[in-house]
């Protein structure tokens, strides 16, 4: 995303917010893993490549906002009124969602799409700098989190197991949906990371079946995070007519959100139709992570933790445990 792509929201939630309304649905430490490390005694899945920690160790779904560029990173020339302190507040205050530590984390990013889903599988993904327009010291950022190979194998055979076709990309490295909240979230960069592709077409049928099918991971210690925007209209931000319209849009995605998977579901398929659904996201790129996740969700309900004003709209992360 440029710099003109992406602004960011100011928090209603702080730390001890978040933490006090969202650790009954999740709560995390930054623990570092490879597959099989700590997080108790190593069980063995039901594919032998992969380990998982032994007891309840089940990982929430989490749909955030990741922002605009670089933009914890550098100076964005905006004042305290542009709101990047309440998603700094929201980023940082991640890794205390799950309640045991995950040993890995499968990110779905609004900015990689692909004709199957696609997974990296490299041990050491690079950066991948998908922005324009910053200083030169944001195309120098660094966030080594190790890849997991293994753990990309186990997506791949999940969703050919639901009859979908995957593909590979061993040289793909991370993109700015991926490192930039993530290296806010978890600056050691410890945990291992793989990230999916969304699919061309961006059909949210099948980006909640893709979810379905990843669902067994949340017993295997994998924290699944999807990285987008509940809005994403470039031409939106800051203008004067874009802060009604988007609070229509998030008051409807809260209430869909928070309803019984099956209507959830069906609301998310038939997304266009919310109001001002396309003045809000005239290209659904950024809204598709979210359906990922509410697949991987199951019949858990949504919580809130982050809902505030942002650059002049609204914005909205989602927590499902």
């Amino acid at each position: 995303m440029s710099q003109h792509e992406d602004p960011h929201a100011k928090g209603l939630t702080r730390r001890a917010a978040l933490v006090g309304g969202v650790v009954g649905a999740a709560g995390l430490a930054a623990a570092a893993g490879t597959l099989g490390r700590p997080g108790g005694a190593p069980v063995a899945s039901s594919d032998d490549s992969v380990t998982r920690p032994a007891g309840d160790g089940r990982q929430p779904v989490v749909f955030l906002p990741h922002g605009g560029g670089p933009w914890p990173f550098v100076d964005m020339g905006m004042g305290p009124g542009a709101g990047f302190q309440g998603l700094l507040d929201y980023l940082e205050a991640l890794p205390e969602v799950p309640r045991t530590p995950p040993r890995a984390l499968l990110v779905i990013s609004a900015h990689w799409e692909e004709d199957v889903p696609t997974v990296t599988t490299g041990e050491s993904p690079a950066l991948y700098f998908d922005y324009y327009g910053f200083p030169p010291e944001s195309y120098r950022l660094t966030w080594p989190a190790p890849g997991d190979p293994g753990l990309a194998a186990r997506v791949r055979a999940l969703l050919e197991q639901s009859g979908l076709r995957t593909g590979a990309a061993p040289d793909r490295g991370f993109d700015h949906g991926t490192f930039v909240p993530l290296k806010v979230a978890y600056p050691e960069a410890q945990l291992p990371v793989v990230q999916l592709s969304l699919v061309r077409g961006l059909d949210p049928r099948l980006h909640l079946e893709l979810g379905r099918a990843l669902r067994p991971l949340r017993d295997e210690g994998v924290f699944i995070v999807g990285s987008g925007m509940s809005y994403h209209n470039m031409r939106g931000f800051m203008h004067p007519d874009a802060g009604p319209i988007s609070q229509r849009f998030d008051a409807w995605l809260r209430e869909t959100a928070a309803l019984e998977a099956s209507e959830r579901d069906r609301r998310l398929i038939e997304w266009t139709q919310a109001p001002a659904a396309r003045a809000v996201h005239p290209r659904e790129e950024h809204l598709l992570p979210l359906m990922v996740v509410a697949g991987a969700a199951g019949d858990d309900r949504a919580t809130v933790p982050y809902n505030d004003d942002f650059m002049g709209v609204r914005l909205s992360a989602y927590h499902f445990a």
